[in-house]
């Protein structure tokens, strides 16, 4: 606790007793449990905020150098708990509530998880303004406020079906309005030009006009005074209500322009395989950019009298392709509003941004279409062909009369307008977030720009909150460590290395297997009163939850489970551990094989939890509506972490160093952030398996041909025939085509047939070595160990240090 959050705590119970009374008009004693809720987060905001105006200070007083982290994702999980722990004043609080007949746990149920991400981008983002917040870096993140974000996934039957996440009715305690700083970003319409003073001045008319109203979110860091904020847009209309429809009698196009302005903010990753949608996403990402960077502007004119030192202040930071359009809008004010020359506007903006890849998959590189492009964004897309013009003459320069390559880099073509392009064009730095990713980038992905600018291009692994998924989800761990090797481990994660000296001592590697006992047993808890099922907390605990997607390749792991069963089925006393299945992810709504997937899983442990033959030695789960508030049951439980996707396709990863945090051993091929585990641990505390990046890609130049697995090797072809035939009365004949005769496209993607016995032999490793129990957590306590690494503390300072130019702020 620091001395400011200590002395700005005292007198909780009255601090709380203020705001009922304020926003409530009731006294503590009459205030229900929600009202508890609300009162107590209102206390700790505006102590966060108020302490925010004392860092904004110091950092406007030094002009201190401040990155702006864009992102359409942060998925940041409940806040209470954080905030909590990070300001060291849970006991105070729990005093507090105590008086009032609650608990803390009590409390943090009333939470929701804020609904504004996917998956691991949006955890990334919200893990690194957790760690720059720590570290006492100055930063800002900008997003959308979504109304709904990321749906509430419910299963019924086996079928995901997609609710909205009401996530604002208690989630908005910790919005805090900045109604003095609405923007207006501006839609369609047709452009004017003429020149003034040699510049060409351009002016945008008969355009839709959307108010971008920012909502500021604190983040608080370890043990430290810096607060930071997330600033979060939501689209207003600038009129509700148009008086003279109503009058005329049309009542639904009097709420029309409402309703047109606020779907922007209303739903994250609105589907797209239809134009509306298309038009929506595009609509979104320029809308929070547009704001965004407007709000930047100004901002720097708060300490400066130009925008000639905007990169030596300001650090912009693109989050994979979706704010890219940021880039063309920087470019825009500078020339329309403060009429920079074009020289000197590209200037500034190549020396201000920066951006991390986060994929290699070809469908995730954004395109656009032009005309729709054109339409919504006219000047934007004026800008981008000047950028693109310039480009491709710098790539005719560098491969002359190559067409080929010059038309496969450039930023517009054949209808599109491509978005990693564009941020390959204009980005001082370019970085993927693993060694292999990176290296695939430089090698495969993006290789022709590599060649003509090779300095441009680093790495940063990804890293984790340790704090949050140790300290927080695991207290039990967490205190054994700081027994142990003392507090240090905690603002510096690489000490965690200090456990290795108690590899060889049984009451540590006991200890350490009574605490997975006992997170196991809170999981089983938490699996019978959500799903009914009952699991075994001596069973081994194999566990992938990570959105859904061909190449992650739950259905390998589920293949695998289906080939047990079968062999079960065989023969009832097949000498195996208990193994308890669980899996937890969400697919995007539009995607139905994922879906077909996750019916499959489903399906499944129907099946196989009530089949008498089986006798418990294997049950299957799938644990809906995967969320970070559930990870942080389900990390600290796991003993077998799934890290299975193909080689060359998963960037990074970041469940794989949450899980290896908590003591989990990986089963995992040698894609990502694995191959750097293995580096870590080496082969003896890991369970690799499957082909090489280099080999996929060999097998596929040959020609892979899966139908040759299903010919040769009975096991598969029993597999296959099963799911055509039926499970549980459901045909799965549409996954079997997708693994043999291709669907829509080629067969076996993502070569689940090709890794499957090298995973099967990795899975039956698995269950010898989980014999040795003292082997076991042996290997359970050098991951730890080695997982230090992979803190988000040390993520933010690479990016520091050679990306942004930050220096952290001294008190």
């Amino acid at each position: 606790m620091t001395q400011n959050y200590l002395e700005k705590s005292k007198d909780f119970s009255k601090q709380i007793a203020a705001v009922m009374a304020r926003n409530f008009g009731i006294k503590p004693e009459d205030a229900t449990k929600a009202q508890i809720y609300r009162a107590t987060c209102t206390v700790i905001r505006d102590i966060l905020t108020s302490t925010r105006i004392d860092f904004k200070k110091t950092v406007r007083e030094r002009n201190a150098k401040q990155v702006y982290y864009m992102s359409m994702e942060f998925l940041l999980g409940r806040s209470l708990k954080n905030h909590l722990f990070n300001m060291g004043i849970a006991d105070v609080v729990a005093e507090a509530v105590g008086e009032l007949g609650m608990t803390l746990d009590e409390l943090y149920e009333f939470e929701p998880d804020a609904g504004l991400g996917n998956g691991g981008l949006g955890r990334l983002a919200a893990a690194y303004m957790d760690a720059l917040t720590s570290c006492d870096y100055a930063a800002s993140g900008f997003s959308i406020m979504y109304d709904y974000g990321i749906f509430k996934q419910v299963i019924a039957d086996g079928w995901q079906l997609e609710q909205p996440d009401e996530w604002l009715k208690m989630g908005g305690v910790w919005l805090a309005p900045r109604l003095e700083e609405i923007y207006e970003v501006k839609f369609g319409g047709r452009l004017e030009e003429r020149w003034e003073n040699g510049h060409l001045k351009v002016t945008q008319h008969d355009h839709t006009s959307v108010l971008a109203v920012p909502y500021d979110m604190s983040i608080s860091g370890y043990n430290t005074d810096t607060v930071n904020r997330i600033r979060l847009w939501s689209s207003k209309a600038p009129v509700d209500f148009d008086m003279t429809m109503f009058t005329k009698g049309d009542y639904v196009k009097a709420m029309s322009a409402k309703a047109m302005a606020e779907s922007i903010s209303k739903v994250l990753y609105p589907a797209d395989d239809h134009i509306e949608g298309k038009s929506l996403r595009l609509k979104q990402q320029y809308f929070f950019v547009s704001a965004s960077i407007q709000s930047i502007i100004k901002r720097h004119f708060k300490t400066n009298e130009s925008l000639d030192n905007l990169a030596d202040c300001v650090a912009i930071h693109i989050n994979d392709t979706h704010p890219t359009l940021c880039i063309p809008e920087l470019m825009r004010i500078l020339l329309d509003d403060y009429g920079y020359s074009w020289d000197k506007a590209w200037d500034i903006v190549t020396h201000t941004v920066s951006y991390t890849n986060h994929t290699v998959m070809a469908e995730a590189l954004e395109k656009w279409p032009q005309d729709l492009f054109q339409s919504l964004l006219p000047r934007i897309y004026q800008i981008v062909q000047e950028i693109n013009q310039r480009f491709c003459g710098e790539l005719w320069s560098f491969y002359p009369n190559n067409w080929d390559t010059v038309n496969h880099n450039a930023i517009l073509g054949d209808g599109q307008v491509r978005m990693a392009n564009l941020c390959l064009a204009t980005s001082h730095t370019i970085n993927g977030v693993s060694a292999l990713h990176s290296d695939i980038l430089k090698k495969d992905v993006f290789q022709d720009y590599y060649r003509m600018h090779p300095e441009k291009f680093t790495n940063v692994t990804n890293g984790i909150t340790h704090r949050r998924w140790v300290c927080q989800a695991n207290p039990g761990l967490s205190n054994m460590i700081t027994e142990l090797i003392g507090e240090g481990w905690k603002n510096d994660a690489t000490e965690l290395q200090g456990l290795l000296r108690y590899m060889g001592d049984g009451q540590v590697l006991d200890r350490l297997a009574s605490i997975k006992r006992e997170n196991k047993e809170r999981l089983a808890k938490y699996i019978l009163e959500h799903n009914g099922v009952t699991v075994n907390p001596d069973s081994i605990f194999d566990v992938q939850v990570k959105r859904l997607h061909e190449y992650k390749r739950q259905l390998l792991n589920a293949l695998h489970i289906l080939d047990l069963y079968l062999r079960i089925k065989e023969n009832p006393n097949l000498d195996i551990v208990p193994r308890t299945f669980v899996f937890g992810a969400k697919a995007a709504s539009a995607y139905y094989m994922a879906k077909q997937i996750i019916r499959f899983i489903c399906t499944l442990g129907n099946v196989i939890n009530n089949d008498p033959d089986v006798k418990d030695k294997i049950k299957v789960v799938f644990l809906e509506n995967y969320r970070v508030t559930l990870a942080e049951i389900i990390m600290p439980a796991a003993e077998v972490s799934e890290q299975i996707s193909i080689a060359g396709k998963e960037a990074s990863g970041t469940g794989n160093m949450k899980f290896m945090i908590n003591g989990a051993l990986t089963i995992g091929t040698m894609d990502g952030a694995n191959v750097e585990i293995h580096e870590n641990v080496g082969d003896e505390n890991m369970f690799l398996f499957g082909l090489l990046a280099h080999e996929v890609e060999e097998l596929w130049r040959k020609g892979y041909n899966p139908t040759h697995y299903y010919q040769t090797n009975p096991t598969i072809k029993r597999l296959i025939d099963t799911l055509r035939a039926g499970l549980g009365g459901v045909q799965f004949s549409e996954i079997a085509d997708s693994l043999t005769i291709g669907r829509h496209g080629t067969a076996d993607g993502f070569m689940v047939l090709a890794d499957f016995e090298s995973y099967k032999q990795a899975q039956q490793k698995i269950n010898d070595t989980y014999l040795d129990k003292q082997r076991w957590n042996r290997m359970s306590l050098v991951n730890v160990a080695k997982a230090g690494f992979f803190a988000g503390d040390r993520a933010v300072r690479e990016y520091a240090n050679r990306i942004w130019g930050l220096t952290p702020i001294q008190k």
